[in-house]
């Protein structure tokens, strides 16, 4: 990511994504999945296992509910500029580069893990065994990019771990489609595997239209949170994820405490990384005032 923008619109302080679990268990759609993700293997579900790329194939529209549609009487004010929408998958790294946070944008201490950056012509999956895996991006996206951040051990306490993920669509309705497909891989897969050697269980997942739910910060937004276990730091330990859209545009953030890491600690990192991007989001595309 890039040095801060020189005139930059005011971040919004309010991130309703990041209340915490109790958030989760008054609205969860039952057993969640997630975007940073660990699972035991098999589930027995028949269900295709590539649905972050089901944009490539959308449901009929007449049979199916509209993903963008808000169930809020409120409308979020995002109006971007036509002439900085990115239309070429150049213009769509460059702005998921501007836009992914950088260790410094999760708070005091955080520096980058290693590998630090994914390739931006590729994108995770889940597959039929709720394990995490790399893939080609489908026609609908023009780019995606992920950055690993963590701050590091100390004084006793474990690594709080955390990745920032942007993924630039082809149109608003394919970002819709994307997050309406996230809530049906959280039905699909309450456990998941990461990586190996990493895992998160029980997962619980909701998703809120602008004004609902404490979400004054994008149009639309997933949250997730369960429990993270790690062959390198054990667990049961404190998992949470939450993407928000903007127009074609959608931010995510998830992540993973350790030992003698409270949750405050983890979703505030979060919190703050993730209203960063969103501001981020409207300075890149917004119209000029």
């Amino acid at each position: 990511m890039g040095e801060l923008m020189v005139f930059r619109r005011p971040v919004r302080q309010c991130c309703g994504a990041l209340l915490g679990v109790g958030l989760l268990l008054a609205g969860c759609s039952g057993s969640g999945g997630g975007k940073a993700a660990g699972a035991k293997g098999p589930t027995g579900s028949t269900t295709s296992a590539d649905t972050r790329s089901s944009p490539t194939s959308s449901p009929d529209p007449s049979s199916t509910p509209n993903p963008s549609a808000t169930s809020s009487s409120s409308v979020f004010s995002f109006d971007p500029d036509p002439a900085r929408l990115p239309k070429t998958r150049a213009q769509a790294v460059r702005l998921a580069r501007a836009v992914t946070a950088e260790p410094v944008k999760w708070g005091p201490g955080f520096v980058k893990r290693d590998p630090y950056e994914t390739d931006p012509g590729d994108w995770p999956v889940l597959d039929a065994n709720c394990v995490w895996q790399r893939d080609s991006l489908p026609p609908t996206v023009l780019a995606t990019l992920t950055r690993y951040s963590e701050l590091p051990a100390q004084d006793g306490k474990g690594p709080i771990r955390v990745s920032a993920v942007v993924t630039v669509h082809r149109t608003v309705t394919d970002a819709g489609w994307e997050m309406a497909g996230m809530l049906e891989e959280a039905l699909r897969c309450p456990d998941q595997q990461l990586r190996q050697g990493e895992r998160i269980t029980g997962l619980l997942s909701q998703g809120a239209a602008f004004g609902l739910m404490g979400n004054l910060t994008s149009e639309d937004s997933l949250s997730e949170g369960g429990q993270y276990y790690s062959d390198e730091l054990g667990g049961p330990h404190y998992y949470y994820w939450t993407q928000s859209r903007l127009g074609q545009v959608t931010v995510a953030v998830a992540g993973r405490g350790a030992k003698g890491r409270t949750e405050a600690e983890v979703s505030t990192a979060m919190s703050q990384a993730i209203t960063q991007m969103l501001s981020d989001v409207e300075t890149e595309l917004g119209a000029a005032e």
